[in-house]
């Protein structure tokens, strides 16, 4: 069999000393499965004793062709803005001895020599992440709980939130006026779902103080994220609209409380209460009803929901869960129009080093939109700590929390806020491209050249998206979201891509991370600069943590360009890999 580059199932190394007595000819890369069916169908030997030179040949330049095709000419692309901006070297060549010494020659060019203020600065990050999270509380998995509590329903609640004035008061408070399904026993778990309960409608109307009965209002869509004392999570999709009639009146909002994370099912679910409220509030609540009862959607499957509306008879409703809904709640155009390319980038490292950040906009749906678009950037890691994309305004003293957030504000809060006293925190006014408070350090948080890759490909999106594309599969990625979704992935790659290779394997099947191998590995000093910081995050801690206790390998679209990635890496790198692997087998 050809000896292939370690994956994330198992590092267990066997005899071999064995295997270099043979010195077989070999593929110049790993392959795959699905590579050696190719080799058979077009008659290549897969046997490395056949294989002579000429066929050797062959096979490479097949191989190269067939995997060149799997990736999407728009991802291609990207990826060569990041081979220009980065260089060749990526992997070091590893022995025992070396990977053990505190500090490794490097090997980068001159420009990327240390000065005593980068190194200073970059000591007091490392400090100051480590400090910080002491006071976090510790990781727990969010995605893994997620799985099975998707499967049981499609929503918890349903309610609908208006206001209500204060006796001898001329100001609102909002409140539940309609709640489904109601909660009956008085379990543990309905007093915590009544708790929860207490606080809709404070996120459904964060700005209650500045409501006065109007004459016309345009629905709005926004959406809302509760975290329990567990670290569970819930949305909240809301539509605030005006309710039919003559005369000023107050919106109302309709809201809906799911744990799964599907926005555009969810609109379309909105979509049709308000079609209903058009109508009479009475068409609403049975709507719900009906919804509740549907099965739950399998990941790409549809449900069809049978309704009843008076003038148009019966009607069927489809609703479509999506495979893969990661993007499905984002909107990056959105992100797009209210910041530049280098203020996203600030606020994309300041997140991966888990600072305190709190966005500032006129309009619910500007924040609710922008919170999640710049959370979805973290992919494959997720933020673990507190998000409000819409904070209401009583709640606004979680701005003086020590620990990291990532909160939105409407302006309307913006001169309390300024009277707070806040910790060090990134403020972004996003009606003006604006940081309204910074740390002064957001350029330098990211490695160099991998900035200016991430900088180019997004300021040249348009570009990169309207391109020719002939394949089918590039229609999933030729879109904003695609494509910024692919930019900030490679990103990913470039520096963690490797993490499989060093996660080993004992006797008794458990996985664990060689932490400093690990990042030791990687060539360009300011990766590594960058690595010894982020590593310290709850996110990569978390994300790692998933990695040791799978049973079996991580899949989605970053596994896949991850593998990409290793098939990339020239022989040179990979050889040096894997004999450094070879000592930790033998340990």
């Amino acid at each position: 069999q050809l000896p292939s580059k370690p994956s994330s199932q198992s590092l267990r190394v066997g005899n071999w000393s064995e295997r270099k007595s043979h010195r077989l000819p070999r593929l110049p890369k790993r392959h795959s499965h699905d590579d050696m069916l190719l080799l058979a169908q077009l008659g290549i030997p897969s046997s490395p004793s056949s294989l002579n030179e000429d066929s050797l040949s062959t096979a490479s330049e097949l191989l190269s062709t067939r995997r060149a095709r799997r990736i999407p000419k728009l991802v291609q692309r990207i990826n060569s803005i990041y081979s220009a901006k980065r260089g060749k070297k990526r992997l070091k060549k590893l022995s025992m001895s070396n990977i053990e010494t505190a500090s490794l020659r490097d090997e980068n060019s001159e420009s990327e020599s240390d000065s005593d203020d980068r190194f200073k600065a970059h000591t007091q990050r490392l400090v100051h992440i480590q400090s910080m999270l002491k006071r976090a509380p510790s990781y727990r998995t969010l995605e893994l709980e997620l799985i099975e509590w998707q499967e049981r329903e499609l929503f918890e609640y349903f309610v609908v939130v208006s206001l209500k004035k204060k006796p001898s008061k001329n100001t609102y408070l909002p409140e539940v006026t309609y709640q489904f399904p109601k909660l009956e026993r008085p379990t543990k778990q309905m007093r915590e779902a009544e708790e929860r309960l207490k606080a809709i409608p404070q996120f459904c109307f964060p700005d209650a103080k500045d409501w006065l009965p109007v004459s016309e209002y345009n629905s709005e869509t926004f959406s809302f994220m509760l975290t329990g004392e567990d670290g569970s999570r819930r949305f909240g999709y809301c539509r605030r609209l005006l309710p039919s009639g003559k005369g000023p009146r107050l919106p109302e909002v309709y809201c809906v409380i799911s744990r799964l994370g599907c926005f555009d099912l969810f609109s379309k679910i909105l979509d049709e209460v308000e079609r209903r409220r058009g109508i009479s509030a009475a068409l609403v609540y049975p709507f719900m009803r009906s919804l509740m009862e549907s099965p739950f959607p399998a990941p790409g499957k549809t449900i069809k929901v049978k309704t009843f509306l008076p003038g148009a008879g019966n009607e069927v409703i489809e609703l479509r869960r999506p495979m893969d809904s990661r993007l499905e709640h984002v909107d990056f155009e959105c992100l797009f129009k209210c910041l530049s390319v280098r203020q996203i980038i600030r606020i994309f490292a300041s997140l991966l080093l888990e600072r305190r950040v709190i966005f500032v906009a006129d309009k619910l749906s500007t924040l609710s939109s922008c919170s999640h678009a710049v959370v979805a950037l973290l992919y494959p890691f997720s933020w673990q700590h507190t998000f409000i994309p819409v904070l209401p305004s009583s709640m606004i003293d979680i701005v003086c929390c020590p620990t990291p957030f990532l909160v939105g504000l409407l302006s309307s809060s913006l001169p309390k806020l300024k009277e707070l006293p806040v910790e060090e925190a990134l403020m972004v006014n996003l009606g003006s491209d604006r940081f309204i408070r910074q740390m002064d350090d957001e350029d330098t948080l990211l490695p160099r050249k991998l900035q200016a890759a991430l900088e180019q490909a997004l300021e040249r999106k348009n570009e990169l998206i309207n391109q020719d594309s002939d394949s089918d599969s590039d229609d999933e990625c030729n879109t904003l979201n695609g494509l910024v979704s692919e930019v900030f992935i490679r990103f990913f790659v470039e520096t963690v891509g490797h993490y499989s290779l060093f996660l080993t394997q004992n006797e008794k099947g458990e996985r664990a991370f060689q932490r400093e191998a690990f990042r030791k590995s990687v060539a360009s000093k300011s990766i590594r600069r960058f690595l010894e910081v982020f590593m310290e995050s709850q996110m990569f801690a978390g994300f790692i943590q998933d990695r040791e206790l799978r049973k079996c390998r991580a899949k989605g679209l970053f596994e896949q360009r991850v593998e990409q990635y290793l098939e990339e890496l020239p022989d040179t790198e990979q050889s040096g890999m894997n004999k450094f692997l070879r000592g930790l087998g033998e340990e």
